[in-house]
Protein backbone atom coordinates (compact mmCIF):
# COMPACT_ATOMS: atom_id res chain seq x y z
CA UNK A 1 0.00 0.00 0.00
CA UNK A 2 2.88 2.13 0.99
CA UNK A 3 4.45 1.71 -2.62
CA UNK A 4 1.33 2.26 -4.57
CA UNK A 5 0.68 5.96 -2.59
CA UNK A 6 4.38 6.43 -3.66
CA UNK A 7 4.16 5.48 -6.89
CA UNK A 8 0.68 7.46 -7.19
CA UNK A 9 2.04 10.79 -5.92
CA UNK A 10 5.65 10.17 -8.18
CA UNK A 11 2.69 10.23 -11.19
CA UNK A 12 1.06 13.65 -9.79
CA UNK A 13 4.01 15.41 -9.73
CA UNK A 14 4.85 13.85 -12.84
CA UNK A 15 1.73 14.82 -14.43
CA UNK A 16 1.72 18.29 -12.91
CA UNK A 17 5.42 19.06 -13.63
CA UNK A 18 4.39 18.01 -17.65
CA UNK A 19 1.36 20.17 -16.94
CA UNK A 20 3.53 23.52 -16.16
CA UNK A 21 6.07 22.67 -19.21
CA UNK A 22 3.34 22.52 -21.25
CA UNK A 23 1.56 25.85 -19.95
CA UNK A 24 5.10 27.83 -20.16
CA UNK A 25 5.54 27.03 -23.78
CA UNK A 26 1.96 28.35 -24.88
CA UNK A 27 1.96 32.17 -25.30
CA UNK A 28 0.85 33.83 -22.41
CA UNK A 29 1.01 37.25 -20.64
CA UNK A 30 1.01 40.86 -22.42
CA UNK A 31 1.95 40.98 -25.58
CA UNK A 32 2.86 44.58 -26.96
CA UNK A 33 3.04 45.82 -30.16
CA UNK A 34 3.75 49.11 -32.09
CA UNK A 35 2.28 49.24 -35.73
CA UNK A 36 2.55 51.39 -38.62
CA UNK A 37 -1.03 52.57 -38.65
CA UNK A 38 -2.12 51.56 -42.50
CA UNK A 39 -0.74 48.48 -42.22
CA UNK A 40 -2.40 47.65 -39.04
CA UNK A 41 -6.15 48.04 -39.29
CA UNK A 42 -6.01 46.66 -42.74
CA UNK A 43 -3.55 43.67 -42.04
CA UNK A 44 -2.82 43.11 -37.95
CA UNK A 45 -6.07 43.93 -36.54
CA UNK A 46 -8.00 41.08 -38.76
CA UNK A 47 -5.38 38.65 -37.98
CA UNK A 48 -5.57 39.35 -33.91
CA UNK A 49 -9.19 38.16 -34.42
CA UNK A 50 -8.52 34.94 -35.92
CA UNK A 51 -4.59 34.43 -33.44
CA UNK A 52 -6.09 35.40 -30.13
CA UNK A 53 -8.54 32.46 -30.10
CA UNK A 54 -5.71 30.07 -30.32
CA UNK A 55 -3.63 31.83 -27.86
CA UNK A 56 -6.58 32.32 -24.59
CA UNK A 57 -3.97 32.97 -22.19
CA UNK A 58 -2.53 35.97 -23.90
CA UNK A 59 -3.51 39.61 -23.91
CA UNK A 60 -2.23 42.31 -26.52
CA UNK A 61 -1.49 46.08 -26.48
CA UNK A 62 -1.38 47.52 -29.94
CA UNK A 63 0.08 51.11 -30.98
CA UNK A 64 -0.32 52.47 -33.62
CA UNK A 65 1.99 54.84 -35.06
CA UNK A 66 5.04 54.91 -38.33
CA UNK A 67 7.57 56.87 -35.80
CA UNK A 68 10.73 55.40 -35.10
CA UNK A 69 10.20 53.60 -31.25
CA UNK A 70 12.57 52.47 -29.13
CA UNK A 71 11.10 49.23 -28.23
CA UNK A 72 13.64 48.62 -25.39
CA UNK A 73 12.74 52.04 -23.88
CA UNK A 74 9.22 52.30 -24.44
CA UNK A 75 8.68 48.47 -23.56
CA UNK A 76 7.32 47.03 -26.82
CA UNK A 77 8.24 43.48 -27.80
CA UNK A 78 8.01 44.05 -31.61
CA UNK A 79 7.15 46.50 -34.05
CA UNK A 80 5.97 46.16 -37.55
CA UNK A 81 6.87 48.48 -40.22
CA UNK A 82 6.17 49.11 -43.87
CA UNK A 83 9.17 49.56 -46.36
CA UNK A 84 13.10 49.88 -46.14
CA UNK A 85 14.51 49.47 -42.29
CA UNK A 86 17.83 50.90 -41.68
CA UNK A 87 20.63 48.49 -40.37
CA UNK A 88 20.71 48.45 -36.85
CA UNK A 89 22.60 46.13 -34.57
CA UNK A 90 20.01 46.57 -31.66
CA UNK A 91 17.69 44.78 -33.25
CA UNK A 92 16.70 41.40 -35.98
CA UNK A 93 14.18 41.92 -38.65
CA UNK A 94 12.21 39.88 -40.95
CA UNK A 95 9.71 40.40 -43.51
CA UNK A 96 6.80 39.15 -42.74
CA UNK A 97 4.89 40.49 -45.72
CA UNK A 98 4.67 42.45 -49.23
CA UNK A 99 2.93 44.76 -50.70
CA UNK A 100 2.63 46.57 -54.09
CA UNK A 101 2.40 50.57 -54.53
CA UNK A 102 0.77 52.03 -57.26
CA UNK A 103 -0.36 55.43 -57.65
CA UNK A 104 -3.36 56.40 -56.61
CA UNK A 105 -6.66 59.23 -57.07
CA UNK A 106 -10.04 59.86 -56.52
CA UNK A 107 -12.32 60.05 -59.89
CA UNK A 108 -13.22 63.52 -58.45
CA UNK A 109 -9.68 64.83 -58.31
CA UNK A 110 -8.74 63.56 -61.71
CA UNK A 111 -11.97 65.25 -63.37
CA UNK A 112 -10.98 68.26 -62.20
CA UNK A 113 -7.56 68.20 -62.70
CA UNK A 114 -7.08 65.43 -65.80
CA UNK A 115 -5.60 62.38 -65.90
CA UNK A 116 -1.69 62.10 -66.15
CA UNK A 117 -1.05 60.40 -69.80
CA UNK A 118 2.97 59.66 -68.26
CA UNK A 119 5.37 59.70 -65.49
CA UNK A 120 6.44 62.65 -66.10
CA UNK A 121 3.13 64.15 -65.32
CA UNK A 122 2.97 63.50 -62.24
CA UNK A 123 5.40 66.24 -61.65
CA UNK A 124 2.40 68.98 -62.55
CA UNK A 125 0.05 67.40 -60.05
CA UNK A 126 -1.14 68.05 -56.72
CA UNK A 127 1.17 65.13 -54.73
CA UNK A 128 0.52 63.94 -51.36
CA UNK A 129 3.77 63.07 -50.15
CA UNK A 130 4.76 60.33 -46.69
CA UNK A 131 7.01 62.68 -44.73
CA UNK A 132 7.57 65.92 -42.43
CA UNK A 133 9.70 68.43 -42.43
CA UNK A 134 13.19 68.20 -44.44
CA UNK A 135 12.16 64.51 -45.74
CA UNK A 136 12.91 64.08 -49.43
CA UNK A 137 9.60 64.53 -51.51
CA UNK A 138 10.91 62.95 -54.42
CA UNK A 139 9.14 60.10 -55.99
CA UNK A 140 11.53 57.35 -57.74
CA UNK A 141 9.42 55.63 -60.23
CA UNK A 142 9.59 53.21 -63.14
CA UNK A 143 9.41 54.53 -67.03
CA UNK A 144 7.88 53.44 -69.90
CA UNK A 145 11.20 52.03 -70.88
CA UNK A 146 11.39 50.53 -67.29
CA UNK A 147 13.96 52.84 -66.01
CA UNK A 148 13.68 54.80 -62.96
CA UNK A 149 12.02 58.47 -63.52
CA UNK A 150 12.30 61.09 -60.39
CA UNK A 151 9.28 63.04 -60.24
CA UNK A 152 10.60 66.62 -58.13
CA UNK A 153 8.84 69.41 -57.36
CA UNK A 154 7.19 69.82 -53.72
CA UNK A 155 4.47 68.62 -52.34
CA UNK A 156 1.21 69.91 -52.12
CA UNK A 157 0.61 68.50 -48.93
CA UNK A 158 2.49 66.20 -46.60
CA UNK A 159 1.69 64.13 -43.78
CA UNK A 160 3.37 61.42 -41.08
CA UNK A 161 0.63 58.51 -41.42
CA UNK A 162 -0.07 56.66 -44.63
CA UNK A 163 -3.51 56.56 -43.46
CA UNK A 164 -4.08 59.91 -43.37
CA UNK A 165 -2.65 60.46 -47.32
CA UNK A 166 -5.31 57.91 -48.17
CA UNK A 167 -7.75 59.88 -46.43
CA UNK A 168 -6.43 62.97 -48.17
CA UNK A 169 -6.93 61.58 -51.90
CA UNK A 170 -10.28 60.14 -51.02
CA UNK A 171 -11.23 64.08 -50.50
CA UNK A 172 -9.77 64.69 -54.26
CA UNK A 173 -6.37 67.18 -52.59
CA UNK A 174 -4.41 64.86 -54.59
CA UNK A 175 -2.44 61.67 -56.02
CA UNK A 176 -0.56 59.18 -53.94
CA UNK A 177 1.73 56.96 -53.78
CA UNK A 178 0.14 53.89 -51.38
CA UNK A 179 0.33 50.34 -50.94
CA UNK A 180 -2.03 47.86 -52.25
CA UNK A 181 -3.07 46.68 -48.59
CA UNK A 182 -4.23 50.30 -47.41
CA UNK A 183 -6.91 51.22 -50.66
CA UNK A 184 -8.26 47.60 -51.76
CA UNK A 185 -11.63 48.26 -50.50
CA UNK A 186 -11.76 51.94 -52.21
CA UNK A 187 -10.45 50.56 -55.55
CA UNK A 188 -13.21 48.11 -54.84
CA UNK A 189 -15.99 50.74 -54.47
CA UNK A 190 -14.96 53.03 -56.93
CA UNK A 191 -13.36 55.58 -54.33
CA UNK A 192 -9.98 55.43 -55.57
CA UNK A 193 -8.99 55.19 -59.34
CA UNK A 194 -5.59 53.73 -60.20
CA UNK A 195 -3.19 55.81 -62.33
CA UNK A 196 -0.60 54.22 -64.51
CA UNK A 197 -0.50 51.20 -63.79
CA UNK A 198 1.86 49.56 -65.77
CA UNK A 199 4.45 51.99 -64.04
CA UNK A 200 3.37 50.37 -60.82
CA UNK A 201 6.76 50.07 -58.24
CA UNK A 202 7.85 46.77 -57.19
CA UNK A 203 6.83 45.37 -53.83
CA UNK A 204 7.39 47.34 -50.51
CA UNK A 205 8.15 44.72 -47.67
CA UNK A 206 6.78 44.55 -44.23
CA UNK A 207 9.12 44.22 -41.68
CA UNK A 208 8.85 42.67 -37.74
CA UNK A 209 11.65 44.21 -35.78
CA UNK A 210 12.42 43.14 -31.82
CA UNK A 211 15.16 43.56 -30.18
CA UNK A 212 18.45 41.12 -30.83
CA UNK A 213 19.78 41.29 -27.12
CA UNK A 214 16.48 40.40 -25.64
CA UNK A 215 15.55 36.73 -25.07
CA UNK A 216 12.70 36.30 -27.68
CA UNK A 217 9.56 35.25 -25.51
CA UNK A 218 7.02 32.62 -26.24
CA UNK A 219 4.54 35.45 -27.23
CA UNK A 220 6.64 37.18 -29.54
CA UNK A 221 7.71 34.03 -31.20
CA UNK A 222 4.40 32.50 -31.47
CA UNK A 223 3.01 35.80 -32.85
CA UNK A 224 5.51 36.61 -35.59
CA UNK A 225 5.37 32.60 -36.72
CA UNK A 226 2.01 32.97 -36.94
CA UNK A 227 2.19 35.77 -39.02
CA UNK A 228 4.31 34.46 -41.50
CA UNK A 229 1.89 31.67 -41.71
CA UNK A 230 -1.02 33.76 -42.38
CA UNK A 231 0.77 36.18 -44.84
CA UNK A 232 3.02 33.91 -46.94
Amino acid sequence: MHFRSLQLLEDLAEAGGASIRQNQLRPHGTLRLTVSEGYGKAKIIPYLATYLETAPDLAVEVSFTDRLVDLVEEGFDLAIRVGSVAPNGQYITQVIDRARLGIYASPEYLLKQGIPASVTDLAHHKRLVYGLGSTSTVWSLPGEDGQPVTIHGGAHARFDSGDAIRVAALAGLGIALLPSFIIEKDIEHGNLVEILPETAMNEVAIHAIYPSRRHLSIRTRSFIEGLRRSFS
